[in-house]
């Protein structure tokens, strides 16, 4: 099979377009035909040198631990041609990928396929944050990176659980976060003065998507460090007493999400797609750390 496969760890220019071994699916296990396969910034981490706990290591390495397609290979309830979305440990930036059965689930018809590809990372990141984060109805969230992929998610779970929103993005998103329900704030130097009128009595809780000194200046903001969490300084975090996300992926939490938009209760804007053979591009633009939603590879 063809895939998005680096043969050295380095910047997005190592990636190759290439043959590769088509997996084969074992007991327990579906092999999905990959239509569409989000980028996350942890696929450019391992593809720079990154190796996670989770992660195999050894080369060829291939990007992607999200996903959608057809069922190839059939395995535990799914059968042949089955429209299915599901995550994985990276691989997905591929012509086929196996995984576990209980890695699957169903795709809705009323999601679309880069929607779908794109939907298990983020989503599901933005769900269990939420969940350890637990904002109870009238509490004030504050999210840096709230126009992202995961932020936006993160903020319209949290207007779903009736809590106060406050958001920070480039000045081009504020209008789509106020369609969010959130109270929308610049980011860049001059965040505090900003933030201080908004939060005289700081904030009840922060998703930090964003670092450094958002990062910084959130805890100054909130008072409960165990309600502080942060997507991106997982090394800072054990030696500031703050949270990161758990390991709780589930196929369950995935179909709840994907019914969740399909039933327009989630909106999920897909910022571009680019052909599976160009992810270089896509890494690229994942790098920036800039934009409104998912960058997702098609097959």
């Amino acid at each position: 099979m063809k895939a998005a496969l680096y043969r050295r760890t380095g910047g997005p220019e190592v990636l190759e377009w290439d043959d590769v071994e088509t997996p084969q699916a074992g007991p327990g296990e579906v092999r999905v035909r990959v239509l569409a396969a989000g980028v996350q910034p942890i696929d450019c981490a391992v593809r720079g040198g990154f190796t996670p706990a989770w992660l195999e290591p050894g080369l060829p390495g291939i990007p992607g631990n999200e996903f959608a397609g057809l069922v190839d290979q059939p395995g535990g309830d799914f059968r042949t041609g089955d429209e299915v979305l599901g995550f994985g440990f990276m691989r997905a930036a591929a012509e086929y990928i196996v995984v576990p059965a209980t890695q699957l689930t169903a795709k809705p018809a009323a999601v679309p396929w880069a929607v779908a590809g794109g939907l298990s990372g983020a989503a599901q990141t933005a769900h269990i944050a939420l969940e350890l984060l637990a904002p109870k109805p009238g509490e004030t969230l504050l999210v840096h990176g709230a126009a992202g992929a995961v932020g936006g998610v993160a903020v319209q779970l949290a207007r779903r659980s009736q809590a106060r929103v406050v958001g920070t993005a480039s000045a081009a998103n504020q209008d789509y976060l106020r369609s969010l329900g959130v109270e929308p704030v610049v980011y860049g130097p001059g965040l505090a003065d900003r933030l201080r009128p908004l939060l005289p009595d700081g904030a009840a809780l922060v998703l930090d998507g964003a670092g450094g000194e958002a990062l910084d200046l959130s805890l100054d903001l909130c008072a409960d460090r165990l309600r502080i969490l942060t997507l991106v300084d997982h090394g800072r975090a054990p030696e500031l007493g703050i949270r990161t996300t758990e390991n709780l992926r589930s196929a369950a939490r995935l179909a709840e999400l994907a019914a969740l938009y399909a039933a327009g209760g989630l909106r999920f804007p897909i910022r571009r797609t680019y052909p599976m053979s160009e992810a270089a591009a896509a890494h690229r633009e994942v790098e920036t750390g800039h934009g409104r939603g998912k960058v997702v590879l098609t097959g």
